[in-house]
């Protein structure tokens, strides 16, 4: 809350820094990291298209923006001022965007009623809709209006354009998931990490608990506990929290180590590696042959699963995963198990460890699954202009 708070202080001031009166600027906006990442393929291509632009890039959550405020790829970032009339006329009268992006959920009423009396052409990607969504609701009508003013709304599948042309919006089509997009590129990039090469070297298998909370550990700490001899553990906490990284150390019996305490170590002595710092989940996923992708287990929401599964690795998920679409799917084709329980989660566990036909089947299903679903970006850019 306190970077919430801070981070709108002077925004005005802090926006105008960035921008010149000359620019040309083309403006995404992403609640938080997750958005972001699907952002950059369509970021990416208009870099190479409309390479004479200045990208933009708003959060409305410091875990966005605090992680990618000094990106290369952003010439501009800041955070998005809460949603008012006044606060939307000044941040536009300051950023001047040519155009406007806005990532799966992020819509705001009063925003996109001034981009559209300015006549700012505005676009949504990924979206993804459910009936129960406020726009679809009678006591919904001013998100409803608000998502009549985009120019096109792009959508990951058939049950969202259905839902929106049944209410009437016609300027919508599938486009898919840019986020199938971003993990296959990350394919062709340099993934390797010198202190997983250690950490792996001397380990039969290695397992990724990523992005997890404590409930997630709670079914799956007996299992790390009783892992067999060989097998390598990397836990990457979705919140690095020194007091529950401390409880964490506590409650596993096995020789482990902390990233931030790998000086001078030789990591081949360890069993267990907790990564307390962030932005090397997604290069730790390439070592993996199996994975744990937290949030299933409480409320946070499903983190996200098409790191590990680009990799082709097999993926074990909580229980409460109806609202992420490449979960379903994975799941009813075989690469993805959700467990709701300490005892499900160690019976689909030991079945991965020991059998690898099951391990090695169920990652080739994951990696084929995103290889298939690629190509948002490119409908996408067929599609806008500006």
């Amino acid at each position: 809350m306190r970077l919430f708070v801070e981070g709108r202080t002077n925004w005005k001031t802090k926006l105008q820094a960035q921008v010149s009166v000359h620019d040309k600027v083309i403006w995404f906006h992403a609640a938080s990291l997750g958005e972001y990442e699907q952002a950059v393929p369509v970021i990416d291509a208009l870099k190479q298209t409309h390479p004479d632009y200045k990208i933009a890039v708003s959060f409305f959550s410091p875990s966005g923006y605090e992680v990618k405020k000094k990106d290369s790829k952003l010439d501009i970032a800041t955070y998005l001022p809460l949603d008012t009339q006044k606060n939307a006329r000044e941040f536009l009268d300051i950023l001047k965007p040519e155009v406007a992006f806005f990532i799966k959920y992020e819509i705001w009423p009063n925003l996109m009623e001034v981009l559209s009396n300015r006549r700012i052409k505005s676009y949504l990607i990924s979206g993804l809709f459910r009936p129960e969504q406020l726009y679809f609701r009678p006591m919904g009508k001013f998100m409803t209006e608000a998502l009549s003013r985009f120019d096109h709304l792009f959508v990951q599948n058939e049950e969202s354009l259905n839902l929106l042309k049944k209410h009437g919006f016609d300027q919508a089509s599938i486009s898919g998931d840019t986020r199938y997009d971003r993990v296959t590129a990350q394919l062709g990039m340099d993934n390797q990490l010198s202190f997983m090469e250690y950490f792996t070297a001397s380990g039969e298998l290695t397992v990724v608990f990523g992005s997890t909370w404590p409930e997630d550990l709670s079914i799956a700490l007996d299992a790390i506990n009783k892992a067999p001899e060989g097998i390598r553990i990397v836990i990457a906490p979705h919140q690095i929290n020194a007091t529950q990284i401390q409880k964490l150390k506590k409650n596993i019996r096995k020789n482990l180590i902390c990233y931030s305490e790998m000086q001078s170590q030789d990591l081949q002595d360890y069993e267990v590696l907790i990564v307390d710092t962030i932005g090397l989940l997604t290069k730790i996923y390439s070592y993996a042959n199996i994975a744990y992708v937290g949030g299933g287990m409480g409320s946070s929401g499903l983190h996200n699963i098409l790191e590990p599964a680009a990799f082709g690795v097999p993926i074990l998920i909580g229980k409460h995963y109806e609202k992420f679409p490449e979960a379903k799917m994975l799941r009813r084709l075989g690469g993805v198990f959700s467990v709701a329980s300490k005892n499900e989660f160690d019976e689909v566990f030991n079945k991965l460890i020991t059998d690898q036909t099951l391990r090695e089947k169920s990652g080739q299903i994951c990696g084929h699954f995103v290889n298939s679903e690629a190509g948002a970006t490119q409908k996408i850019m067929s599609t806008i202009s500006f």
